[in-house]
């Protein structure tokens, strides 16, 4: 994963002392030079050269949006996380969504697959043959209770593939009923609608019946959406085209003009496929893949010329379905460790270009899940999978309002740096070591008035373990009946020498350097 942005982060419980500057190539160490005391150990080493980033001032692009980290929801979802009784929604799932928002209105979203086989039933009609879930009162009530516990904003999707505005209706005048106006942030049309003459709606007769037929193509699906939308409560703004086909971002455009109710653009992206992929495909889910520039820089400069359409049109842009392999994730890949470095350095990539936040999208039973949660004797209980963590520490490093920081130099050849000012004045600096195998020392220079600086690491046993993971030396441990880290906090100081801040990053792990700064 490499990035043109960007700044560091990873530690070991060692903080070591800099020699004098040796310029580009960065500061020697040397086995008689000084030495940083970190948590009592002081390290001397040979003479050898190390990689020096210098952080500079902000990038050319806006400050990182609230809520960018978000989650979306299957519909079935709401109540296997939450519950189903509205005056005792799950605190832990609330919780573990306030982790990654800090601060901030939250945003959810509840759609995906499901949004198309989903219904508030319709006095009168019978169930139409697609449809797999109904909605019910309970599910409304916990809906609308959880998004009042969050004060979050909440985008729920609207069965199109059905193909009635009556259907649409009903559903769309519940969830506002039930979430009401303050939170109910946008209602978004169907689900990747460019597959609905692909794959079978449902079947008869032992044949698969599409939701759309032959020749269905965009232009077909603008006007649906725009005969549709116009049984939708006209207060409620829309998000489109919930699509991961970049093809028909190419219509945006044309669809912000016509529509002017869509406030939000929505696209759906995965660097790797489980599905459709043979192993010796660059998308064919390994970890080495997973920790590749293409799946994180590459996955977000996919996206940018669509943000850039979405924001000249007065329009939002989030990647509102995002994790790591499509299809529910790949054992062995999403569940382990690398998930959590990739969704670190994949976030930092969609803010570089522009995106106003991204949904990490899980189910139940889907492996890319970050937590699971269960509840056993009236107590519920999650456990944190290691993607999580690293969504945790972007949290901490680009609150709302924080600017990504340029940065020169080098890190080393798998080091992937990232650097932000938050609107208090702290500095954070973040460097993602993706290298399987070899560990990495940097040099971070960053100009002005300096002081210790703290450092947080973000690590595991390896980089294929599906448990073990610390942030800081917390961790939610095998379950948590609270949704927040335990233990002992191990984060260090690391001393300016010679102008610089050493870092050593082990192989497969992340830190980050934090710096409370005050001004420009």
């Amino acid at each position: 994963m490499r990035s043109s942005v960007g700044v560091l982060a990873v530690v070991t419980g060692l903080v070591l002392g800099l020699g004098p500057s040796a310029g580009a190539r960065g500061p020697a160490i040397g086995a008689r030079g000084p030495a940083v005391r970190a948590h009592g150990v002081v390290a001397l080493r040979p003479l050898v050269t190390i990689p020096e980033l210098r952080v500079g001032g902000p990038q050319p692009t806006q400050a990182v949006a609230p809520g960018f980290i978000g989650l979306s929801i299957e519909f079935s979802a709401l109540p296997a996380y939450a519950g189903s009784d509205p005056n005792a929604v799950d605190p832990v799932f609330e919780q573990l969504i306030r982790n990654l928002a800090p601060g901030q209105r939250p945003v959810l979203r509840i759609g995906g697959d499901s949004t198309d086989r989903s219904w508030v039933a319709v006095p009168g009609m019978p169930r139409p043959p697609g449809i797999r879930y109904t909605v019910g009162t309970s599910w409304l009530q916990t809906a609308g209770a959880l998004a009042r516990a969050l004060d979050a904003r909440m985008t729920v999707g609207i069965n199109l593939e059905v193909d009635s505005p009556r259907i649409a209706g009903v559903e769309a005048r519940a969830m506002l009923d039930a979430i009401g106006r303050p939170s109910l942030a946008a209602l978004e049309l169907g689900n990747e609608p460019e597959l609905y003459g692909t794959f079978p709606w449902y079947r008869k007769d032992g044949h698969g019946v599409k939701g759309r037929p032959p020749g269905w193509d965009v232009a077909s699906y603008i006007g649906d959406f725009a005969r549709i939308a116009r049984s939708l409560p006209a207060s409620i703004p829309l998000a489109a085209p919930a699509t991961g086909s970049p093809s028909w971002w190419d219509q945006l455009g044309r669809m912000a003009v016509d529509e002017p109710r869509i406030r939000v653009a929505t696209v759906h992206r995965y660097p790797l496929d489980r599905c459709f992929t043979a192993p010796g495909s660059p998308q064919y889910p390994t970890i080495p893949n997973l920790l590749t520039n293409a799946s994180s820089a590459g996955l977000a400069d996919s996206v940018a010329g669509v943000t850039r359409t979405a924001h000249a049109h007065g329009l939002s842009l989030r990647v509102d379905e995002f994790n790591s392999v499509s299809c529910s994730g790949k054992r062995g890949v999403s569940d382990t460790f690398a998930s959590a470095l990739w969704a670190l350095d994949a976030a930092f990539a969609m803010a570089r270009v522009g995106v106003d936040g991204v949904n990490v999208h899980t189910f139940p039973g889907g492996i890319y899940q970050p937590f699971r949660l269960r509840q056993v004797g009236g107590l519920w209980r999650a456990g944190v999978r290691p993607e999580y963590y690293g969504l945790m520490m972007f949290a901490q490093a680009a609150p709302a309002g924080a600017r990504l920081l340029a940065v020169s130099g080098s890190a080393g050849a798998q080091v992937t740096p990232w650097a932000t000012r938050a609107p208090d004045g702290t500095i954070h600096v973040v460097l993602i070591n993706d290298s399987l195998h070899r560990p990495q020392t940097v040099a971070v220079r960053i100009p002005g008035p300096s002081s210790l600086a703290a450092l947080e690491r973000l690590r595991a046993p390896s980089v294929s373990s599906t448990d073990g993971v610390t942030l800081g030396g917390q961790s939610f441990g095998a379950q948590t009946s609270t949704g927040r880290l335990t233990g002992r906090a191990g984060n260090g100081v690391v001393a300016l020498s010679a102008g610089v801040y050493t870092v050593p990053v082990p192989a497969a792990s992340a830190a980050m350097l934090t710096l409370a700064r005050s001004g420009d």
